[in-house]
C-alpha cells in the first residue's frame, strides 16, 4: 500500500504543466483530485515517476452559465457539482459519488481524464452530449464526449494535454433521473443509469437520452432502448418496453459483485425507474 517513489511538481501555470508533461513523457501523470489516481499507486498498478499537481493553476475551476451550456473548470470538486442544483442531472450524480470526504477532492476534470467505466461523471457527459477542452503543445481543442471515451480507462487526451473546462447544454424543458446501485453507499456503481427526457406538444417523446455506468470497457448509451423511447407515449407501458432494451449490445464486466447477466438485469430495471422520474411519472 506505498506507492513507488516519485518526484513532485507544482506549476503555476498551465503553460508550465504542458511543458513538465512534454519533458517528462510517459512517465508523469497529473495530480487533480488524486481520487482515481493515488488508489492506482498504492496498489502498484500505477508507477508515474512525476505528478504534476495542478491545484495551483489560475481559472480551472468555477460554474458559469453561458450561451445554453454551463462551463465548468477543470478542478471543479464534485462537491460545488452536488451543490450547484442549476446543473440538473450532473448535480444529482455528483451527490452519490463515494463519501462527502471524496466529493470534497474528486474533480470533474480528473474524473473524466480518468475515463473509467465505473464513475459516475463519464456517462453523464456522454447522455448530455457534453465536451470537453484540452490545451497542449499542439493548442487547444474541444472533444465531444462520444469520441472522448476510447477504451478501458483510455480516453483521446494526448499524453501532453491538460483539461480545461467541460461544457454541458442546460437541456432546458428536459426531465431528468439518475439511478445507480451500489452494495454499500459509497462504493462504485454496479450498475449506474442517467436518462433524460424531452416531451413533445402532444405528450409523447420527441428525445430521449440514456447513458450506462459500468456495462461496458467505456461509458455507453443504450440506444436501442434511446430509439424505442422516441416518438411514443411517454407513458408506464412504453416505457417499459423501452427498458427491456436497455442492455443491447453491452458487455458488462462479471466481478465478486454480480455477473454480467445480473448487471444487465439491473440495467433494465434502473432505466426504467430513472425514465420514470425524467417523465415525471
Amino acid at each position: 500500500m506505498i506507492p513507488a517513489a516519485f518526484d513532485y511538481e507544482a506549476p503555476e501555470s498551465l503553460e508550465e504543466a504542458i511543458r513538465m508533461l512534454r519533458e517528462n513523457g510517459e512517465d508523469a501523470k497529473l495530480l487533480a483530485g488524486g481520487h482515481s489516481l493515488l488508489p492506482l499507486m498504492k496498489l502498484r498498478l500505477a508507477a508515474p515517476t512525476v505528478l504534476i499537481d495542478l491545484r495551483r493553476i489560475p481559472g480551472l475551476h468555477g460554474i458559469q452559465r453561458e450561451n445554453g451550456s454551463w462551463r465548468v473548470g477543470a478542478m471543479t470538486r464534485h462537491a460545488d457539482l452536488e451543490e450547484t442544483k442549476e446543473l440538473g442531472v450532473v448535480s444529482r450524480a455528483a451527490s452519490l459519488i463515494a463519501d462527502q470526504q471524496v466529493r470534497h477532492r474528486g474533480t470533474i476534470g480528473g474524473s473524466l481524464a480518468h475515463g473509467d467505466p465505473a464513475s459516475d461523471l463519464p456517462a453523464v457527459l456522454l447522455a448530455t452530449e457534453g465536451e470537453v477542452t484540452a490545451r497542449g503543445s499542439g493548442g487547444q481543442r474541444t472533444i465531444a464526449a462520444a469520441e472522448l471515451f476510447q477504451g478501458y480507462l483510455t480516453t483521446a487526451l494526448a499524453h501532453d494535454e491538460v483539461v480545461t473546462e467541460v461544457r454541458i447544454p442546460t437541456l432546458d424543458g428536459y426531465g431528468v433521473g439518475y439511478e445507480k446501485f451500489t452494495r454499500r453507499a459509497e462504493d462504485w456503481a454496479m450498475v449506474g443509469v442517467c436518462a433524460l427526457v424531452k416531451k413533445a406538444g402532444d405528450g409523447s417523446c420527441e428525445d430521449g437520452r440514456i447513458g450506462l455506468t459500468h456495462m461496458g470497457s467505456t461509458p455507453l448509451r443504450a440506444t436501442a432502448a434511446e430509439d424505442a423511447l422516441r416518438g411514443h407515449a411517454l407513458d408506464a407501458d412504453s416505457i417499459a418496453r423501452a427498458a427491456e432494451q436497455a442492455a443491447e449490445g453491452t458487455e458488462p464486466p462479471g466481478d465478486l459483485n454480480a455477473t454480467p447477466e445480473y448487471k444487465r438485469h439491473l440495467a433494465r430495471t434502473l432505466t426504467r425507474r430513472a425514465l420514470m422520474e425524467a417523465a415525471g411519472l
